[in-house]
């Protein structure tokens, strides 16, 4: 089987505009995702337009043992992972760490931490094996910067920051890349899940500029993956031209 991209995340956003883009490219596709319609629908897409292989696993990254068992009962010839995209993640709420809900930052927590180790702890070993592979963890540029408001979302930003850092290191001596990309405003699902299904308040989010789109960032992705093997680009951070950091925008 040619080269194989495991994304994480990959019904809507990120996710599902780097399947199409890698698809475009010729790998096969491991997909993932909470959405089983939305993941039978990815599939049939991309193996009818692109004509590359795709299986579809239908989990939820908090879930510690359907991550494992998913992952554990691969078929052997989809064990072979070239590229492993940590893309799934989500903010949920804006307050004040004194209003905080604990809910939301179990979520947060459990998705942008736990859930993205639990992939990594079951994928890195088969790359480890044939020393040979690359990690892209999806990260923010609230992992870079604090602002108001996002208190538990960027922690849990920083920590994948981290631990991109921890897993080069780690990996190192097996030939592992591990690249951390870091988008600043991108129109996705992203305010719509923040805001917990308020269409009016996730749409002001993204008014008066033009914010990055799913495909800028899988354009990105792909870039860094097929860059020649003795080059591994650590870290880049990716804005709206009209977006600074998370402070200063040109709102119009």
């Amino acid at each position: 089987m040619d080269k194989i991209a495991l994304i994480t995340g990959a019904t809507a956003g990120i996710g599902y505009s780097t399947a199409l883009k890698l698809a475009e490219y010729g790998f096969n596709l491991l997909v993932t995702g909470r959405r089983e319609e939305r993941l039978k629908n990815l599939k049939t897409e991309i193996e009818n337009y692109y004509g590359v292989k795709t299986h579809s696993l239908c989990f939820d990254v908090q879930d510690k043992n359907e991550v494992y068992n998913s992952i554990e009962n691969l078929p052997d010839e989809w064990k072979n992972i070239d590229v492993l995209i940590n893309n799934a993640g989500l903010a949920a709420g804006l307050n004040t760490v004194q209003e905080g809900d604990t809910e939301d930052w179990e979520r947060m927590i459990d998705t942008n931490i736990k859930g993205l180790l639990y992939i990594t702890r079951k994928v890195a070993p088969y790359m480890i094996e044939k020393e040979k592979g690359h990690i892209i963890n999806v990260g923010s540029i609230a992992g870079k910067e604090v602002y108001k408001y996002g208190n538990v979302y960027c922690a849990t930003k920083h920590a994948v920051d981290a631990l991109t850092k921890g897993m080069r290191i780690d990996m190192l001596e097996k030939n592992i890349k591990v690249t951390q990309i870091s988008p600043g405003m991108v129109e996705t699902e992203f305010s719509l899940v923040r805001f917990k299904g308020d269409k009016e308040k996730a749409e002001k989010a993204y008014q008066g500029f033009t914010p990055l789109s799913g495909e800028d960032i899988a354009e990105i992705i792909l870039f860094t993956i097929t860059r020649p093997p003795h080059v591994n680009i650590n870290d880049i951070v990716i804005t709206a031209t009209e977006q600074a950091n998370s402070f200063y925008k040109n709102v119009k």
